[in-house]
């Protein structure tokens, strides 16, 4: 028999619906209320099929159907069709009653045809018992549900459980009907949780949900957003717009979240759509790429009366229907996005752009174009989306004066109007460079790069059209576009005619193409033996903006190099700010690819900060994974990926990889294989080396994977990528410790050499760390411990406990520390295997998880908070991304180790505060006593 799923955040009402519907000592009515879409039919559906399969009789009252006249004789009509389906020698009995009362009915017999109506259905009911379900009760005609209001309430059928469904109906005149007061009880559903709208979604797409794909649905919806239908009908438009993509077993939005849309078939769409389209679609395209207001409206009056009066009597029904929303400014917006975007997919009879340009002349007329974009700089949008619709006589002055007011105020709307402008102004113009340059300044300034890269056409224009001298402004602009590719994981100045003009005329272009090579973005190149600092350098602010100079530029390069290469960098920046520490950071970012960390420890408080951006994200991710949140830096690679078009696009390449290395650890080699594939086999970074040993050693191929990984060592060392270089000879070392002694000792031979080159932080802990392992040295592996624990690096803490386990005096506190990194990581299999060798050596017991003693982590907390909240494994599952069988696993761990053998016992016991005492795990273990190998600094220091 097929399973049934089930209703999704309606588990208690479906209960109070079955037990209405169950033959009891006293049969009471019901009515259950919802707006549209709330799912009143799919509660009273599965309700019903619950009743029914324990042997239950349910009816249906197909009022809809009934030919009688309104009022009792359709009522009557439909009770016979109800007994019709009751198999009962008493049946032509009742029918016949029926029929003979409303054949008396027209005398102003109502009143008896009602009662006869009620004894009936109440003899039947005691012979055969059953229950009546009646849905879509508000679409009675008044004189019907009058009387069924009437009957139930005075010739109420005793014995007949009643169960109504509807919409609230607004309170009408006096004497007009109001089934409410007709029914013992009056059960309203609610919106969906968030979370129940999650697991809808993960049902629904048959595949876990990505968090921002959820996110973006619930704000698509607005106040819609728990409504089931409305959720459905967003994910159904997905599917026909091909709108999801999935990254690592997730449902994840292959878009923009402006594309969310409702299907045309949408109860919302129809409503709005009743009483005339045009209007409605032409208000959505209006708002659609600008704010509209009530004054703009009037705006267009001069020019289009019969439309202004259409586009006003529209906004009032709109409003008066709650679809339409104005705030204290006059400023209208939909109160449903996904509903205008649905608007905007039905065919337009009105051409947007002359009304967009309606509203801005109507002003330019009376002020002038420069005075108009001054004084009402949100018209610059009306402007752009008019396009050729307005002259560039009025466009270009108003755009500049919006521009430089929004410049300082709302800068998204001042590089939507510099673009504008750029694609109305000739190239090479003297004006359009100061225009090029201003933007591109205002989007560094405010870490807007994807703006900066928009104005690429514009830039390519006059790159390949070269004019006269402008003051630095093409070549600041070219050099913003290259920082900002970069910072989208782009590499800059694909073209390669454009490039090598490029190159020739701005030597700081190539060192920035050269310097993505080295963050893992584009290709390796060698850095340009030219890049030295042109005379005329001071024209493009070097020092004073968050744009790098030429000395910056070879720091942030140097970084990936030997210790004396950075050194000699690091003295040309002739400034005392780059400390031990900061250098230290910034060798790690480099180690990683971090491009963003490592601009902002070269730029200090000259670096905007750009979280929206792929470096931004990246740097988060990395963040994520040194700090051991794996989970968020699995969701950020996610996202980076989306953000980079297709899957398997050239962006994102160190992402994937560090994505590759957790699935790895965590045992999921099928997952870790599917980042892998995306990577190109010519990438050259030691982060996509290490993480390729990884994954092809435990998947069974370790000649092919020790062999290939040396050839990514030759390859990086030849490249000058040192940083990060060490973590592929420590892994070599650690898979041929075993069976391929000879390969160990070289790979100790190199790190000992690559450390003399680099000299880091992380190649002396890979050192210190090679040499516990062949040579047994306990103090150089704690001495590493310490090291990563003030870098932060909880995987490398986890390596050296492993380490420490094996060659320290006492290896039970190593590794009862080994084992509670690995539950934070999810460490899998593969790891854990290491683990168990080790106390089998030493002959100690291997610990089972963390004890009660350890404590409760936050995931811990969180989960007992959701099982309170009476979710079931299927609800906690799809709010945390999981499966159902992962959730059930948790909870019996919890079981275990707080004692209680039930989800009640367990709450019970976090309620009353037993479970306090265990709390979130500490930093150190309880009473302040420091971890084994803790030192002096704090973690993450």
């Amino acid at each position: 028999m097929e399973r049934r799923a089930s209703l999704v955040g309606r588990d208690h009402q479906v209960g109070v619906v079955a037990d209405a519907l169950r033959p009891a000592g006293t049969a009471r009515t019901l009515l259950v209320t919802g707006e549209a879409g709330a799912g009143k039919t799919a509660v009273l559906d599965e309700a019903r099929y619950a009743v029914v399969q324990e042997g239950a009789k349910v009816l249906r009252l197909s009022w809809e159907t009934a030919t009688g006249t309104t009022g009792a004789a359709t009522l009557a009509d439909a009770v016979c069709g109800v007994l019709a389906e009751i198999q009962h020698a008493r049946l032509p009995a009742h029918i016949t009653a029926v029929r003979r009362a409303q054949s008396r009915s027209g005398d102003g017999g109502e009143l008896t045809l009602l009662s006869t109506l009620g004894e009936t259905l109440a003899d039947a009911a005691c012979h055969v018992p059953f229950a009546l379900v009646l849905d879509g009760v508000e679409r009675m005609h008044p004189p019907t549900a009058s009387a069924l209001q009437l009957m139930l309430r005075v010739f109420r059928p005793a014995g007949l459980p009643v169960v109504m469904a509807g919409r609230p109906v607004p309170r009408g005149p006096a004497g007009a009907p109001d089934l409410a007061t007709a029914a013992d009880r009056v059960l309203d559903l609610p919106p969906l949780r968030p979370e129940d709208v999650g697991e809808l979604v993960g049902q629904r797409l048959g595949r876990p949900a990505e968090p921002a794909l959820l996110a973006a649905v619930r704000r698509s919806l607005g106040p819609l957003a728990g409504s089931p239908a409305a959720v459905l009908s967003v994910l159904t438009a997905l599917d026909e717009d091909d709108g999801l993509v999935d990254l690592d077993g997730r449902a994840c939005l292959a878009g923009t979240e402006d594309g969310l849309r409702l299907t045309v078939d949408a109860e919302p769409l129809r409503r709005v759509t009743a009483d005339g389209t045009d209007a409605a679609v032409a208000l959505a395209g209006l708002l659609h790429r600008a704010e509209l207001r009530l004054e703009d409206l009037h705006r267009l009056i001069p020019a289009c009366a019969v439309l202004a009066a259409d586009l006003g009597r529209t906004v009032d029904r709109l409003v008066r229907e709650r679809a339409l929303t104005i705030d204290g400014d006059g400023r209208l917006a939909f109160a449903v996005p996904a509903l205008a975007a649905a608007l905007r997919t039905l065919p337009p009879r009105r051409d947007v752009r002359s009304m967009h340009a309606a509203v801005v002349r109507t002003v330019a007329e009376r002020l002038g174009p420069a005075a108009t974009g001054a004084c009402h700089p949100l018209l610059a949008d009306h402007v752009v989306a008019a396009g050729p619709a307005l002259n560039d006589g009025v466009a270009v002055p108003l755009l500049l004066a919006a521009a430089a007011k929004d410049a300082r105020s709302y800068h998204p709307r001042g590089a939507r109007a510099y673009l504008s402008v750029l694609r109305r102004l000739p190239p090479n113009y003297p004006a359009t460079l100061g225009v090029l340059r201003e933007a591109a300044e205002l989007g560094l300034w405010c870490g807007d790069h994807a703006h900066v890269l928009g104005l690429g056409e514009p830039i390519l224009t006059s790159l390949r059209d070269p004019g006269p001298t402008d003051g630095g402004g093409l070549e600041f602009a070219t050099h913003a576009w290259g920082l900002s590719a970069l910072h989208e994981h782009r590499s800059p100045y694909d073209d390669g005619a454009v490039a090598r003009e490029v190159f020739a005329r701005m030597p700081r272009a190539a060192m920035l193409a050269a310097l993505g090579g080295r963050y893992g973005i584009g290709p390796l190149t060698p850095w340009p033996s030219s890049a030295e600092p042109a005379p005329d350098s001071g024209r493009l602010h070097d020092g004073h903006g968050p744009l790098p100079s030429w000395a910056e530029l070879r720091t942030l390069a140097a970084a990936a190099g030997g210790h004396e290469e950075l050194a000699r960098a690091v003295h040309g920046l002739q400034r005392e700010e780059l400390c031990e520490a900061a250098i230290g950071r910034l060798r790690d970012a480099a180690a990683y690819g971090d491009l963003a960390g490592a601009l902002e420890t070269v730029l200090g408080e000259r670096y905007v900060h750009a979280g929206h951006s792929a470096a931004g994200r990246y740097h988060a991710m990395v963040r994520d994974y040194l700090a051991g949140r794996w989970d968020d830096a699995l969701s950020a690679a996610r996202g980076i990926e989306r953000r980079s078009g297709a899957p398997g696009g050239p962006g994102g390449q160190l992402a994937r990889a560090l994505a590759a290395e957790i699935h790895c650890f965590r045992g999921d080699l099928v997952r870790a294989r599917e980042w892998l594939d995306l990577i190109p086999g010519t990438v050259v970074h030691p982060l996509v080396a290490r993480a390729r040993l990884g994954v092809r050693y435990w998947s069974g191929q370790q000649d092919a994977a020790l062999e290939e990984a040396w050839q990514d060592v030759r390859r990086a060392r030849d490249s000058g990528l040192l940083a990060g270089t060490e973590r592929v000879l420590m892994r070599i070392l650690e898979f041929a410790e075993e069976t391929r002694p000879r390969q160990a000792r070289q790979a100790l031979e190199q790190l000992a050499a690559l450390h003399a080159e680099a000299d880091t932080a992380m190649t002396r802990e890979a050192l210190l760390v090679g040499r516990g392992v062949l040579d047994g040295d306990a103090d150089g592996a704690h001495d590493a411990y310490r090291s990563a624990e003030r870098r932060g690096d909880r995987h490398m803490m986890l390596y050296c406990c492993q380490i420490l386990a094996d060659v320290g005096d006492d290896p039970q506190p190593w590794l009862a520390e080994a084992a509670r990194h690995m539950h934070v990581l999810s460490v899998g299999r593969p790891g854990r295997a290491r683990l168990g060798r080790s106390a089998q050596r030493r002959n100690v017991p291997l610990p089972r998880g963390r004890s009660a003693r350890e404590g409760l982590s936050e995931a811990d907390v969180q989960l007992i908070r959701m099982v309170g909240e009476g979710g079931t494994n299927r609800q906690i599952a799809a709010r945390l991304a999981c499966s159902e069988k992962t959730v059930e696993q948790r909870l019996a761990r919890l079981f275990q180790r707080t004692g209680r053998r039930s989800r009640v016992e367990l709450v019970a016991a976090w309620l009353d505060g037993s479970l306090a005492g265990l709390g979130p795990v500490p930093d150190v273990p309880p009473g302040g006593a420091p971890g084994p190998g803790a030192g002096s600094g704090q973690a993450g220091g």
